[in-house]
């Protein structure tokens, strides 16, 4: 392994779903990762907590450039809380500070709870987490005991459903917006519910488009590189699947030069608006970027692949 690591990287590029284990961060699963692939520019997209588990898609070379992208994308999540017990972190690594009867709900009850946080809300984020407050980590403040007051973020609960209740575990899965913080939500849920909890076992399905089916667990990665990175390469996936909720625009090879030297590029699509992806004349084998149309049927280079 200690020769591997020696030998050069290599420009690759592409996405690869990894089913991050519970005790590495999100960081040290993806510098494992860029090592086995001996790739050269890697990033990953929606931190998990080390001891949360599931989705965490890894980005390398040109596929970097998908990562802000995946950032704003929709999550799913499976969540199991651990009723009457809350802790200072909000999950099960913090130390105890409270506990509380656990009223005895049934299913009925424990859903309507659940469906109240459909939709659009405010949450405020917890003090451990890595949001800055006058140029400081919450999460550092915290560990010195200090709270301030944090500013409630918009979120969005799309889907939310009661998988299993018995006694103090409470389990359930739930479809959010980026910047949700499930271990607030979970907390919230208890405190309508008339109790305190914490966040026992958290694992992300999906992110975006992908589905757990696709992810790849880290020994299997590794075993899949044993004998070089050929093999785990060919689990990469293209960076344009990252963005299939997006529609699709072709170009021609004029408009093509002119999208990849930064300018709009007529399009016929009258007053759509928002991101494309963009192909050239090859079709889905000649993906180059990421376009905004403008309105008036103009799109405007927003990420061009294949530059430097």
């Amino acid at each position: 392994m200690g020769t591997q690591n020696k030998r050069p990287s290599d420009a690759i590029d592409g996405l690869l779903l990894l089913n991050k284990p519970a005790g590495l961060s999100s960081n040290q699963a993806l510098q494992r990762v860029k090592r086995l692939l001996r790739a050269k520019k890697a990033g990953h997209t929606g931190s998990l907590d080390p001891a949360a588990t599931g989705m965490l898609p890894l980005c390398f070379g040109e596929a970097t450039k998908v990562c802000a992208f995946l950032l704003n994308a929709d999550k799913t999540y499976r969540v199991t809380a651990k009723l009457g017990q809350a802790t200072d972190t909000a999950d099960a690594d913090g130390k105890l500070i409270a506990e509380q009867a656990v009223p005895e709900l049934d299913a009925v009850a424990w859903d309507e709870i659940l469906q109240g946080f459909m939709g659009e809300s405010t949450q405020v984020p917890p003090m451990y987490s890595a949001l800055k407050k006058d140029g400081r980590r919450l999460y550092e403040l915290a560990r010195k005991g200090e709270t301030v007051e944090r500013e409630p973020r918009p979120i969005r609960i799309d889907e939310i459903e009661l998988l299993e209740f018995a006694g103090r575990r409470l389990v359930f899965r739930v479809r959010c917006s980026k910047g949700t913080y499930i271990r607030s939500l979970v907390e919230d849920i208890a405190a309508k519910a008339g109790t305190v909890a914490h966040t026992a076992r958290l694992h992300r399905e999906a992110v975006a488009g992908f589905e757990a089916m696709g992810m790849l667990e880290l020994p299997v990665a590794e075993a899949l590189a044993e004998d070089g990175p050929e093999a785990l390469r060919q689990r990469l996936l293209a960076p344009d699947t990252a963005l299939m909720a997006l529609p699709a625009v072709a170009l021609d090879e004029a408009a093509v030069g002119c999208f990849r030297m930064g300018q709009k590029v007529a399009t016929g699509n009258g007053e759509t608006v928002g991101l494309a992806r963009v192909y050239g004349p090859g079709g889905e084998i000649d993906f180059i970027g990421v376009g905004e149309f403008a309105g008036d049927g103009a799109l405007a280079p927003k990420r061009v692949f294949g530059n430097a």
